[in-house]
């Protein structure tokens, strides 16, 4: 018989040790073992996911860009200090003024709207004349923030040479500009159209709504760019495909709605020249940003029309390939880096911050990235980061093995160990959020997972009911943690429970994995049990 193979646990003194004695005949391939069809399983001491076909992975290092880090978020210095107060009058003179243009802008939009029922077609041209009184109300507006004059350089192309023109993101301010300049469709977030004043001005331009956590949406949104870009009656459109506002000295990943069409593209660029205060809104309040701009004596504003981008011709492109010369264009011009960051990473961003942590930019991850290498959402990002922040991290974004376990209701033993080397590739006895992430996620993409969940499931309800009893589930823990009592069965059972009815259904069970995948492998002796049976039982045969 081969050598045995035993899991060991050389960080831990003095903990019951699990000893899983398997077979070294290796499958080629992985494939879902079957009941009546035996099947050679392998368990690889080094990983403790190969049966899943799940081996070793990489962590990119960490970034050194942050594209939402606003660099004078507080004031600094005698000079902006003096500046503040004096503007200060002028300040108050400058709200007054915006408080009066939205209003006026307002009503005419509310005009505007007045009984148009047919919104699916062109707004009428009498109705687009009314809105040039909200147009010059922006322009005010813009006024009144300190933009008394905006440098141009170059012009919009004729709407049927680039019926779309894409933008790069920093503040609240570019859509005001667009709005007086060009007055187009733009595609926003559902949750726009409920906020005062601007939900009703937006809807005037015949906003396409979009919930980017949607298929649905998105679908239904490419959809109407299709349409409206496809007809001369409509205004042209204008997309943000960065999907959030960055500090402008990257350009992040874009988003495809704009590409997808395939039509001639102009690209746009913004900028805002600045040397004591700057002007984006990244990890500001809207409130203090406004404030900001009020007291400033004049705040720098550039635009520049590119040349239009079209799709190749004598190649096939696809919508992936026209949004990064697009992109490309766009950064060349700006003369900044192009990062994988995405909406997602503020959302961890965001998240970390909440969570009062030191470095919250460390929880960034390039979601971009993320979720074309291995179809994690976003939504999924931002839930294992809950999980691992709950971990305690360091100020450094660091977990020890002990908080990596208490969360995961693990107690101390070789497989809890052999779980955490799995996510420390490094072997620096911690992880980093990046590590935890990836590992969970490369789990998660294996094809064999969904398989392997509903499996253990089965092998572990020996009842046959429809759900599994925390005996059952304490009988089958017990093969691979000999020192889990009643309250650590209870916990993760508990952890199981997932809609707390106090029993584990199917559902239950692979919602848990699903969202805790490296707890897969406290089911491995269950996963390989009638496998290694047999294939004892067959080398029995052979020896008698």
């Amino acid at each position: 018989m081969a050598a045995d193979q035993t899991l060991s646990a050389p960080l831990l003194d003095n903990v019951p040790h699990t000893v899983i004695t398997v077979h070294e005949n290796p499958p080629s391939q992985a494939q879902p073992p079957s009941d009546n069809h035996h099947q050679d399983w392998s368990f690889d001491e080094e990983n403790l996911y190969g049966f899943l076909g799940a081996h070793g992975f990489e962590v990119p290092g960490p970034t050194t860009v942050d594209p939402f880090k606003n660099y004078t978020p507080g004031i600094d210095g005698l000079y902006e200090w003096v500046k503040i107060v004096v503007c200060l009058p002028i300040a108050a003179l400058r709200l007054v003024l915006f408080g009066l243009c939205l209003a006026v802008g307002y009503l005419a939009t509310v005009c505007a709207l007045r009984g148009w029922e047919d919104k699916q077609n062109p707004m009428p041209k009498w109705r687009c004349r009314l809105m040039w009184v909200t147009r010059l109300c922006s322009r005010c507006i813009l006024f009144s923030f300190g933009y008394h004059w905006i440098r141009r350089k170059g012009r919009p192309a004729p709407r049927e040479i680039a019926p779309i023109i894409v933008s790069n993101h920093v503040s609240y301010i570019e859509p005001i500009f667009f709005f007086y300049e060009l007055f187009p469709t733009i595609v926003a977030s559902e949750a726009h159209d409920s906020m005062p004043f601007v939900g009703t001005i937006i809807r005037a331009m015949q906003v396409i709504y979009v919930n980017r956590f949607s298929h649905s949406s998105r679908k239904h949104a490419v959809n109407e760019i299709k349409r409206k870009a496809s007809c001369d009656q409509f205004p042209r459109l204008l997309l943000f495909p960065e999907g959030t506002t960055t500090n402008g000295r990257a350009i992040i990943s874009f988003q495809l709605g704009a590409f997808i069409p395939g039509y001639p593209i102009q690209p746009v660029i913004v900028r805002y020249p600045h040397v004591h205060f700057d002007q984006s809104w990244g990890n500001i309040s809207l409130a203090k940003l406004m404030f900001r701009m009020f007291t400033q004596f004049h705040n720098f504003m550039e635009v520049e029309y590119l040349p239009v981008v079209s799709p190749l011709e004598n190649v096939k492109e696809n919508a992936v390939q026209l949004a990064q010369r697009t992109s490309h264009a766009i950064a060349t011009a700006l003369n900044v880096v192009q990062t994988s960051h995405s909406y997602g990473d503020l959302m961890l961003l965001t998240k970390a911050s909440e969570f009062k942590q030191d470095k919250p930019s460390l929880y960034m991850v390039e979601m971009a990235w993320i979720e074309s290498s291995f179809r994690l959402s976003t939504l999924a990002a931002v839930d294992l980061l809950d999980k691992f922040l709950s971990m305690n991290p360091d100020s450094s974004g660091h977990v020890t093995f002990h908080d990596f376990l208490r969360i995961l209701r693990l107690k101390p033993c070789a497989l809890s160990e052999k779980i955490f080397q799995f996510i420390d590739v490094q072997k620096s006895g911690k992880i980093t959020f990046k590590q935890f992430l990836l590992g969970s996620a490369h789990i998660l993409r294996q094809p064999l997972f969904q398989h392997f969940c509903e499996l253990a499931f089965v092998r572990c309800n020996v009842e046959g009911r429809e759900y599994i009893s925390e005996q059952e589930l304490g009988d089958a823990l017990a093969l691979v943690m000999h020192n889990l009592d009643v309250d650590g069965i209870h916990g993760l059972f508990t952890l199981f429970d997932t809609d707390g009815d106090g029993r584990i259904s199917k559902d239950d069970f692979v919602t848990c994995l699903r969202q805790n995948p490296l707890l897969i492998a406290l089911f491995l002796p269950q996963l390989l049990r009638r496998e290694l049976a047999a294939a004892e039982a067959q080398e029995g045969m052979h020896d008698g």
